[in-house]
């Protein structure tokens, strides 16, 4: 059974998204290498910091090619679209949480690449964005 302090200690790491910063910054190490890893670690935390001031993109992995490829991937005969199961399992792949259940699309199964390609970009800002919204 825990503690109140470890249910208060808990209850801070929640609250203050202590567990994604870390996944994010080790995962962002481990994907660049680079050669400073602590000048690295400062350099992101500067860039979460400017993107909590200023309401723009915060530091993440994956770019707009990166979600090409995994589009292609997903859609071999070059469809143009992907299924609702893909277009889910594809994002619970890259990480994100709280998928849009009701995307352009979905009535038809019909998920294009634009609408994959904003909802992935919308859900890793999401969740790369380990501070409280101001």
């Amino acid at each position: 059974m825990a503690t109140q302090r470890e249910k208060d200690v808990v209850d801070y790491l929640e609250k203050h998204k202590i567990f994604e910063l870390m996944e994010n910054l080790t995962s962002m190490l481990f994907f660049y290498r680079p050669e400073n890893p602590r000048e690295f670690l400062i350099e992101q935390l500067e860039q979460l910091k400017m993107s909590q001031q200023n309401g723009v993109d915060g530091p993440n992995l994956f770019n707009n090619s990166n979600l090409d490829a995994v589009f292609g991937i997903l859609d071999p005969a070059n469809k143009k679209y992907i299924t609702f199961a893909q277009y889910k399992h594809a994002l619970t792949t890259l990480g994100i949480k709280n998928i849009n259940e009701c995307p352009e699309g979905v009535n038809e199964d019909r998920i294009s690449q634009e609408t994959f390609e904003t909802e992935a970009i919308q859900g890793l800002q999401r969740c790369s964005a380990t501070y409280k919204q101001l």
